[in-house]
């Protein structure tokens, strides 16, 4: 098995603020650590279901924040920015299953944790057709393009409530409950990546997500 992990900030247990997602903020040193805990939680999970590859593509922000000395060493990482396929560059059909980790809810949504989509500055909306995404929804459209499934996402209780909704079987590791755009009540980082790990239905294949993730092109009428 072959696994793709885009990993975001934001819906990392703990995040509250910009402050702690931004370089040039004393607490960002601090998160951007706990940030790379996740996914090591989430290779972690992966390698013991079975897989033999794991790449993992740093999707927040400036897309240097992972700290490659503490990742895992079975995974490889791509850094830096720009990149032509952003939060999902090295993506291709040799892949069989997606994952995200740290990720939050699209730009307006309520009692999402600092939601967006890619610009607060500069993006109110995006749509596919009529159906209406955020930077989850885009990606799993660029997935599905490659014909590989997305079969787990962690973050906020709302950012993956709204994953759940687009793509209705994927596997869901909650690590917050938000109270509001800009507080929530967390999980101990341990016990987040406890949960991590051991979201071991997504770590099985995913085949049977192929289907759903085309309902981003062929069912434009729905919305989330």
């Amino acid at each position: 098995m072959k696994v793709f992990i885009s990993a975001d900030m934001e819906g990392t247990a703990g995040v509250t603020d910009w402050d702690q997602v931004r370089p040039d903020k004393p607490d960002y040193a601090r998160f951007r650590r706990l940030m790379t805990e996740e996914v090591n939680a989430t290779v972690l999970g992966a390698l013991e279901a079975g897989a033999k590859e794991i790449v993992v593509n740093d999707s927040h922000g400036t897309m240097r924040n992972l700290l490659i000395e503490e990742l895992h060493p079975q995974a490889q990482l791509i850094s830096g920015s720009p990149k032509p396929f952003g939060m999902m560059q090295g993506v291709d059909n040799s892949f069989d299953v997606v994952f995200y980790t740290g990720y939050h809810a699209s730009a307006g949504t309520q009692n999402g944790i600092l939601d967006h989509s890619y610009s607060s500055l500069a993006v109110r909306q995006i749509k596919l057709g009529n159906l209406v995404v955020g930077e989850a929804g885009l990606n799993a459209a660029l997935a599905g393009h490659y014909k590989v499934p997305v079969a787990l996402v962690t973050g906020d209780a709302t950012a993956v409530a709204q994953v759940k909704k687009l793509i209705p079987h994927i596997e869901t590791v909650t690590v917050k409950e938000p109270i509001g755009r800009l507080a929530a009540r967390s999980y101990q980082p341990v016990e987040a990546r406890r949960r991590i790990k051991e979201a071991r239905r997504a770590r099985s294949g995913g085949s049977r997500m192929r289907s759903l993730l085309y309902c981003l092109v062929r069912s434009p009428s729905r919305s989330i």
